[in-house]
């Protein structure tokens, strides 16, 4: 059994930022611990406003706190987000996520994350990445 807690993910290096200020994220579960998926807590910064485009990965996310919409780039949609939210990209959706407040996001991925990822680009994340040294 593994367990683990936000506060002792983010003392232990597995809190990333953005480089480009838009968010945080705190790795919880990597593909080290071999269960097939990664799982985050995400923050989205108020005022974010930025295009993303999982070319490699499959995403959900569900969002906790906080209020924002998410538009798909094929068809223009717009889907507003607030708590309670879940939003899937199963298609590899190229999206432009929007914080009109600072959001509080659990997020999946498949497959897992290595721990150090940041969006390159074209807003994906690389399939591998060096993993956290933990």
């Amino acid at each position: 059994m593994i367990v683990r807690t936000l506060q002792q993910a983010e003392q232990n290096g597995r809190k990333i930022i953005s480089p480009d200020g838009n968010w945080d994220s705190t790795r919880m579960l990597l593909k080290d611990d071999q269960m097939g998926f990664s799982f985050h807590i995400t923050t989205i910064y108020k005022g974010a406003d930025f295009a993303m485009h999982y070319q490699n990965h499959l995403e959900s996310v569900y969002c906790i706190s906080g209020e924002g919409e998410v538009e798909t780039v094929a068809d223009g949609k717009v889907y507003p987000i607030k708590p309670g939210t879940l939003y899937i990209l199963d298609k590899h959706d190229q999206h432009f996520l929007r914080a009109f407040s600072e959001m509080k996001m659990a997020c999946v991925f498949n497959p897992p994350l290595s721990g150090s990822e940041v969006h390159n680009a074209e807003g994906a994340y690389e399939l591998e990445a060096d993993a956290l040294d933990l």
